[in-house]
């Protein structure tokens, strides 16, 4: 693939079917849909099937993970105090976006989980479990990839954890 993100060849290199989606997130600029949000819109699919990647702070460090990524829907928040208990830290907090674009070598709204600059320690909600598909970015905005939950979470060695709270 020529014009293909890291996410993609990470993706490519583990043997992972998966499906690119591509499609025009500029009809949402300027609004407060979010990313993530914007994605499930302009691919028609439910919120509760696209899932966002954050990165939070670990408080303190715990042996060398200073930073963690988190999987949630894009129609949930995540809950930092789960997130904590998930890893047994004392607490985590939101990286701020340039913290997180530094550290994952993505832009903000194509943050995807694979490819990253260095494998962080990941939490995946379990409502990812009961989803015979999931939809992840692809590593760039306007870019995600439809896969199965078990992929993702092989590939990443993920935990799962309930660690996201439904936005009201």
């Amino acid at each position: 693939m020529k014009s293909a993100t890291p996410a993609l060849v990470t993706l490519e290199q583990h043997g992972i079917s998966f499906v690119a989606h591509t499609f025009d997130q500029t009809s949402f600029e300027g609004t407060d849909v979010g990313y993530g949000r914007a994605a499930a819109a302009a691919l028609g699919v439910e919120e509760t099937r696209v899932f966002k990647t954050l990165l939070a702070s670990v408080e303190p460090p715990l042996s060398g993970v200073a930073h963690i990524v988190a999987i949630v829907p894009v129609n949930a928040q995540v809950s930092l105090k789960s997130l904590a208990e998930a890893i047994g830290a004392k607490r985590c907090e939101m990286a701020a976006a340039l913290v997180a674009q530094r550290i994952t070598g993505y832009v903000v709204g194509g943050i995807s989980p694979f490819g990253q600059r260095k494998k962080l320690t990941t939490v995946v909600d379990q409502s990812a479990e009961s989803l015979t598909t999931m939809f992840v970015s692809g590593g760039k905005r306007g870019l995600d990839v439809e896969l199965s939950p078990s992929d993702l979470i092989r590939v990443l060695d993920a935990r799962i954890a309930a660690i996201a709270v439904l936005n009201d």
